[in-house]
This record gives C-alpha cells, structure tokens and sequence, in this order.
C-alpha cells in the first residue's frame, strides 16, 4: 500500500494592492473617503446608504464620495448585486502602498495629501483599538486571552528597520489562509504595525 502523502500547503494568492500616485494619491486623502473604502475592503459589497448608516455619515456624503473613489479606480460596481435600484460598491484592490517617492515629493500639495493620508490612517488604528477594548468583553475570553497589546523598543538603523517591518510583513502573510473560509471560529482579525523612531533627550 502506498503510504500517504502529506497534504500540500495553501499558498496564499498574492494581495491585489493599488500603488499610489500624485493623482490618485489626491483622490484618495479624504477622511470619509478612507472610511468607505476600509469598510468596504472588510466589511464586502455595500450601497451609499448602508455605508451612510454604518459611518453615521449622510447618504448624500457617502454617495458623492464614492463617485469620487470610483472616479480613481478605487471602488467599482458590483455586478452580482447591483440589479436593483441602489448602486452596490465593492473596493477594486485589497489593499493600497504608498509610493517612497510620494514621502520626497517638492510639492507642498503632495506633501499635504500624505500627511493627510497617514493620519486618517492611524485615527483608524485608534479607533478600531478603542472599539476592541470597549467591547472586547462581548468576545468569548479566547479572543480576549489571544489578542495583543504589546510595544518595543529597539536600536535600528534605518535599513535594518525596513528588514523587520518586510519580515513582520511576509510572517503576516503566511497567516492569510491557515484559518479556511468555512471554520466556524475563525474571524476577522485585524493587525496593526508601527515602526518609527523617537527622540530620547
């Protein structure tokens, strides 16, 4: 009898993500713009005015802005569900880079919509971890033993900071498939990294 052959690994497929540009970047650095694409990308397929009642938003705001997503190919329509009379949305990648050169960029306009951009970004670090602690006692205590909130800090030079922020990155993404679609405990999780230096004097 032949003897059995281990089950080969699920490899991930790659992640769709949008790389950005001068002119998309501007498309993108909007506060309630990077709200509807994140719920979106986790939440999957909705109208302006689900989104409008989810973000506590007006329909009319969620609307325009996801015009305007549309317009720089970040949402589009999804032709499973939109047969009624509401537009139904999904986002058009999995995730989105900021592109190096953006961050050196002369433009003071450029440099406006990043910093724009970052910081909608970490208001929704803050407010997903500020969500977690405020309900993470509606969580069975499994989630709440496992999850984490720990912080380091490291002497690094500034190549040696990119090599652990791309190996935290690639363990990160090894993860993506090991819990199966139809695993009745899995459930989103959401991970937060932050690298940067500080001053000690």
């Amino acid at each position: 009898m032949p003897e059995p052959q281990p089950k080969p690994e699920r490899v991930p497929e790659p992640l769709s993500v949008r790389s950005l540009d001068t002119r998309s970047l501007r498309g993108l650095a909007h506060p309630l713009r990077m709200r509807l694409l994140g719920a979106l990308r986790q939440g999957g397929p909705a109208t302006a005015s689900q989104l409008a009642e989810k973000l506590g938003e007006s329909s009319g705001a969620t609307s325009y802005h996801l015009r305007q997503l549309a317009a720089y190919g970040f949402v589009e329509d999804d032709p499973e569900r939109g047969k009624g009379r509401e537009r139904w949305w999904k986002a058009a990648h999995e995730g989105t880079r900021i592109d190096v050169d953006l961050y050196k960029d002369p433009n003071p306009e450029v440099r406006g919509a990043v910093d724009i951009l970052v910081h909608s970004i970490a208001n929704n670090h803050t407010q997903e971890l500020s969500t977690w602690l405020g309900t993470m006692r509606e969580w069975p205590v499994e989630w709440v033993t496992h999850s984490d909130l720990s912080d380091f800090t490291l002497r690094l030079t500034p190549a040696l900071a990119g090599e652990l922020t791309e190996k935290v990155h690639a363990l990160i993404e090894e993860y993506r498939t090991r819990a199966t679609a139809d695993d009745p405990e899995a459930e989103q999780v959401r991970v937060h990294t932050h690298t940067f230096p500080i001053r000690t004097d």
